[in-house]
């Protein structure tokens, strides 16, 4: 945007960067009094806003794009551990050589950026978005936001310490036929709620691939990032293959993020929980034994492992959501007038009447795209349709899915304060040490 001061943030940030140049170890976060005066200026009617992309592959290139093709902003830089990928997308968008990173804290510090597109690993994303929300980096981060509860706590401070505009990657939202569907459920239109039933989505399992060839450019220690180092291998570098990073715990939540970040948040919208969570998560059958990967394979195997113990959630109003055969984008809803799916862009119901006859009498209804929307917000600061706390507390309940698996027993849960009931043990999954060198800032 025109005018935008400089801050301190630049000097400390170019010497991070000068010494990692010459091989000093330096850590990969940045101290929080760096941004200790950061304030937040809204865009000007006539001003662009400045926008990157880190992590930019197949999810987060075709929103970047999305977003680049806005005629409110302009490209200012891209960044991706793979250089030939961030050298690729410079070219696109006709940026020079030197715009394209593999750094993300060259982003950061370029204060010609306002807002950041991210789709990296799961592993990776709040330590972008903590840093990049401390210094004042509008965020739209694709879902889910988190890999771990305390993730999303430390994005929560981070952003009301400066007040960036953050949209969730959670597209649904911006469909009208989902939203039509969950504000009938929200509004009392169905009755009350007698059952939820979600997709039954599998839990991530562990690997142990073979070495392969680092590909040329590619900077795999960053990829690791957080993460103790591993082998290369082509099967973790990309999210779905045989089977691909999504399916491996120590860089995903697996499908139950992956989908499942879709599905819960349709439920959590339609009840009207999105600043909340449940109360209870429910176990039925054995404890969770994690297979472990040696050689490249499809999903399938670990699939059909890690989808036991059956899984139930219950909110403190009695409703109950089954982990069953749903479709993996939404859910049913069984009421009191009938029941309810909600699809991908898909309303149904039965009786049917239900569905047609609220869709006709919305059919005038609009929504601005998710990009669009996340623009528009950051010029009038408004809340996004995807805000910050419904990206935290869908993830959430994946996560403790999870861990329940894992654990394969009954867990009580605070959603207030965000931690087990009478669980020491279950406490201590809620967060993961980051390795040395990429540790996350300390926000008060």
């Amino acid at each position: 945007m025109k005018n935008k001061k400089q801050y301190s943030r630049r000097n400390f940030l170019q010497s991070t960067l000068t010494a990692a140049s010459v091989g000093i170890a330096i850590p990969a976060f940045i101290p929080r009094d760096v941004f200790a005066d950061r304030t937040i200026n809204r865009p000007g009617a006539n001003d662009r806003i400045g926008i990157a992309g880190i992590g930019i592959g197949r999810q987060g290139g075709a929103v970047f794009n999305s977003v680049a093709n806005d005629k409110r902003t302009s490209v200012i830089c891209v960044c991706d551990v793979w250089k030939k990928r961030a050298d690729n997308v410079a070219s696109k968008y006709k940026l020079s050589a030197d715009s394209a990173y593999q750094d993300y804290r060259k982003v950061i510090d370029n204060k010609n950026v306002d807002a950041i597109v991210t789709a990296t690993p799961e592993h990776w994303r709040s330590l972008i978005c903590v840093n990049a929300a401390l210094a004042g980096k509008h965020l739209y981060v694709e879902k889910p936001i988190t890999l771990t509860i305390e993730d999303g706590i430390l994005m929560r401070k981070a952003v009301q310490k400066t007040g960036i505009v953050f949209q969730c990657g959670s597209m649904q939202r911006s469909d009208v036929k989902n939203y039509l569907a969950c504000q009938f459920i929200r509004e009392g239109k169905l009755g009350k709620i007698s059952q939820v039933i979600a997709a039954n989505y599998e839990t991530p399992w562990l690997c142990d691939l073979p070495a392969e060839p680092v590909p040329e450019g590619l900077d795999w220690n960053l990829w690791c990032g957080p993460t103790e180092p591993v082998p290369f291998n082509q099967q973790l570098f990309v999210p779905r293959g045989n089977p691909g990073w999504l399916s491996f715990r120590n860089y995903s939540g697996g499908e139950m993020t992956g989908w499942g970040t879709h599905g819960f948040d349709q439920i959590q919208c339609a009840l009207g929980k999105d600043e909340t969570g449940p109360v209870e998560f429910l176990v039925e059958g054995e404890k969770l034994e994690l297979p472990t990967y040696d050689k490249p394979e499809s999903a399938k195997r670990g699939n059909e492992i890690c989808s036991k113990p059956n899984l139930s959630y219950r909110y403190a109003d009695g409703i109950t959501v089954k982990l069953a055969n749903a479709n993996r984008g939404g859910g049913i809803f069984i009421g009191e007038k009938g029941k309810i799916e909600i699809f991908r862009g898909r309303m149904t119901s039965n009786p049917k009447e239900l569905a047609e006859n609220w869709l006709q009498e919305n059919k005038n209804f609009k929504l601005p795209s998710h990009t669009k929307d996340w623009i528009n917000c950051i010029y009038d600061g408004k809340k996004t349709i995807g805000n910050l706390e419904t990206g935290i507390r869908t993830a959430a309940i994946c996560h403790i899915l999870n861990i329940a698996r894992y654990l394969g027993r009954n867990l009580k849960w605070d959603p207030q304060k965000e931690e087990f009931i009478g669980d020491n043990e279950a406490n201590t999954w809620l967060k993961r040490e980051h390795r040395k060198g990429f540790e996350q800032p300390i926000v008060s």
